[in-house]
């Protein structure tokens, strides 16, 4: 299973060499953390006695990639992989944290960890910026949860996530928000990022965005571009249908790349904060 996962690009979207680079950078990391937790806590053997792990790290780390890359539920990684559910949903939380300390690397020496750093970094190179929501569909939650309502998007009326992606006008991934419960309106994830104070903030550049966003533009200065607005709810001049069509025709189509980004489809790093979601 570890070869097949390694070898096929379409299972992680990483190479077999930046798979080697995370195992050679985030493994050290890893395996510190285990040993301070083994040492923190009070201990009735001696340091290195008990049961050996059997579910290593370089199993824990692709685990944690095919989950983030295809929403893999932990029971199909268990099966997967020989293990319980609860050890691979174990794994992915303490993996999750390290690759975003890693952030998201866009050149040799260059790394984004944050959402102000993606601005800053677009803002420099006069690029253009593209934002979307998307959903993760997840389990429902435990009955007798109190929020457990929150959970229920009001798009697909299914218990979801969703995070916030931002990717460049070619669609490499920049930033992947923490995720909130599905129903959480697109404009309000953006807003409590923090992205309309740093936009309002930088330098001027361009961020485009579906409907979802509309109303950011005027609160960044012009700086959120999103579909033209209807000025006919109905019996629309036929003049203004084609015109309206066409301008969001073309404006979807710049976009289009943030529809088929993904966190782990590029080649050189993880986003920065998918990795830190919080899970249902």
């Amino acid at each position: 299973m570890r070869e097949l996962i390694i070898a096929e690009y379409r299972v992680t979207g990483l190479s077999p060499q930046v798979i080697g680079e995370l195992i050679a950078e985030v493994g050290p990391l890893w395996h510190e953390r285990h040993q301070a937790r083994l040492t923190a806590r009070p201990r009735r053997r001696a340091v290195g006695a008990g049961a050996k792990h059997k579910f290593v790290f370089v199993d824990r780390l692709l685990a944690t990639l095919v989950s983030l890359r295809h929403g893999t539920t932990h029971d199909v990684l268990a099966c997967w992989f020989g293990v319980d559910r609860s050890t691979i949903t174990r794994a992915i939380g303490e993996v999750r944290p390290l690759l975003a300390q890693r952030g998201c690397t866009v050149a040799p020496d260059v790394r984004l960890r944050t959402l102000a750093e993606v601005i800053e970094y677009l803002g420099a190179g006069g690029q253009t910026g593209i934002i979307d929501g998307t959903e993760i569909r997840v389990r429902r939650p435990v009955a007798g949860r109190k929020d457990r309502d929150k959970f229920v998007s009001g798009k697909t009326k299914q218990n979801a996530v969703k995070t916030m992606v931002l990717t460049d006008a070619e669609g490499r991934v920049l930033f992947c928000s923490p995720v909130r419960p599905g129903s959480c309106a697109d404009i309000t994830q953006a807003r409590q990022l923090g992205l309309a104070q740093l936009l309002a903030d930088g330098p001027f550049m361009e961020i485009l965005a579906d409907a979802g966003y509309q109303g950011m533009g005027a609160q960044t200065g012009g700086r959120v571009m999103t579909p033209p607005h209807r000025k006919f709810k109905r019996n629309a001049p036929a003049w203004y249908e084609e015109r309206h069509e066409l301008q969001r025709k073309a404006h979807s189509s710049r976009r289009i790349h943030v529809g088929t980004a993904s966190p782990t489809s590029r080649t050189g790093g993880l986003s920065p904060a998918t990795t830190a979601a919080a899970s249902t």
